[in-house]
């Protein structure tokens, strides 16, 4: 679907999230749903039960240890809560990387042909010096698939033993969804495959999905995919929001393992529909009324006009005020989930939208700029696919190695934003 070009976004007021609350502590303070597991041993297997338990004092999925128990009152920790949650079920590692990207190359000497910029321009204001865009026989899918097969090749997987795959993308080539396609071209017969949409947080929040559907699921192999495509919906004559976006996928094949090998060792994910007005990309379609009234039998009706899509709206002061303000918050909350601080960390590895917000983040964090993993100079901000596209590349090269601790973070449009502290290998 084609978008019109359309006025940039205005906006006076500007929006908060420092009362925004987690996903998993969201309801109201009055009356918290809280799941406690009860893990018992059968003569087959561990089987482990929950049962719901309203309280007003505890707000998260807990496995209660047997301390807890005896005090029935009180809230644990954030540190013993994440050791609960971790302790059920089954945990996930991270095994194999991959990535792709469109061959068509446009620099910002390319860009200044036809928009009034230049180089430094763009590279000043955010690091950006090139980004790829879909030529004639490119797809979200077919890059979707090229990205997956490295990613199953270095962890050693065959399609087949594939048991969901999951394709985050807000750009897919089919409205109804493009998992399905990928999972066929790859050969994935086994695997249940569907899209999950957020934007550029996309791939974090799919990445936490894939090890709820090991841990509680049973699922054995996780092909997690973040592929988007918004060169088709940028409007090429506004100099504000062109010189940003680039096209790519990238992907990460989880596996089951014992929780003494869980690579996800905290997250937090949040959202909130009221920044809307900052980032967006809407149904741009006009009802046209019947020209005669043989169609509709006499009757007055209004023909739903061809759906289409408006170009890209973005307010760049407003989001990159909420993302500086924002991620800092679910990354030391991922952190404390996770029981270490920032000098744990290895590597920041946060959406690649602009240097500028790379930088501040990292400052609010006090991890150092040279433990800050960057390609956005080479792509632009790749939505869904810049964080698999950016820790693909630094496994490959040998930057990030097995063990290493990686904190990241996404943020965009809806608004969502949300941080995953996982360990490589």
């Amino acid at each position: 679907m084609a978008c019109a070009t359309a006025p940039a976004l205005h906006s006076s007021a500007s929006w908060t999230a420092s009362t925004v609350p987690s996903l998993r502590g969201g309801v109201s303070a009055h009356e918290r749903v809280s799941l406690r597991y009860t893990q018992w041993r059968t003569s087959l297997s561990n089987v482990v039960g929950c049962r719901a338990v309203m309280s007003a004092e505890n707000s998260r999925d807990v496995s209660p240890t047997s301390s807890e128990l005896k005090q029935n009152e009180g809230e644990p920790s954030s540190h013993v809560l994440a050791e609960q949650r971790r302790r059920v079920g089954r945990g996930s590692r991270l095994v194999g990387s991959g990535s792709a990207v469109p061959k068509h190359l446009i620099t910002n000497e390319d860009l200044s042909k036809f928009v009034d910029t230049s180089d430094e321009w763009i590279s000043v204001r955010t690091g950006i010096r090139n980004r790829r865009v879909l030529g004639e026989e490119e797809s979200v899918t077919s890059l979707s698939v090229e990205a997956s097969r490295k990613a199953l090749e270095m962890a050693n997987v065959k399609p087949e033993d594939v048991d969901l795959l999951l394709l985050c993308t807000s750009t897919p080539d089919d409205l109804f969804g493009s998992a399905p396609q990928v999972q066929k071209l790859l050969g994935c017969h086994n695997a249940l495959a569907f899209d999950l949409t957020a934007a550029c947080s996309g791939f974090v929040l799919g990445l936490v999905t894939a090890t709820r559907f090991i841990r509680g699921g049973g699922y054995e192999n996780v092909l997690v995919v973040g592929s988007d495509a918004l060169s088709r919906y940028v409007d090429w004559t506004d100099r504000g929001t062109c010189i940003l976006f680039g096209d790519a996928s990238g992907a990460l094949l989880l596996q089951a393992a014992t929780d003494d090998q869980d690579s996800l060792l905290g997250f937090d994910l949040r959202s909130d529909g009221n920044g809307h007005k900052h980032l967006h990309v809407t149904v741009d379609s006009v009802a046209e009324s019947s020209s005669s009234g043989a169609e509709t039998n006499g009757a007055a009706f209004l023909q739903p006009g061809k759906a289409s899509y408006e170009c890209l709206q973005m307010n760049g002061k407003e989001v990159f005020k909420f993302a500086v303000r924002a991620v800092p918050q679910v990354v030391e909350g991922a952190l404390q989930e996770a029981g270490i601080t920032g000098n744990d960390v290895d590597w920041l590895l946060l959406h690649q939208a602009n240097q500028r917000i790379l930088d501040s983040v990292s400052d609010r964090l006090h991890i150092p700029s040279e433990k800050v993993i960057s390609n956005l100079a080479n792509y632009g901000n790749t939505s869904a696919a810049s964080i698999p596209l950016a820790l693909d590349e630094a496994v490959r090269s040998g930057k990030v190695k097995a063990g290493d601790v990686v904190a990241t973070a996404g943020f965009g449009a809806g608004l969502t934003w949300g941080s995953a502290i996982v360990k490589w290998g």
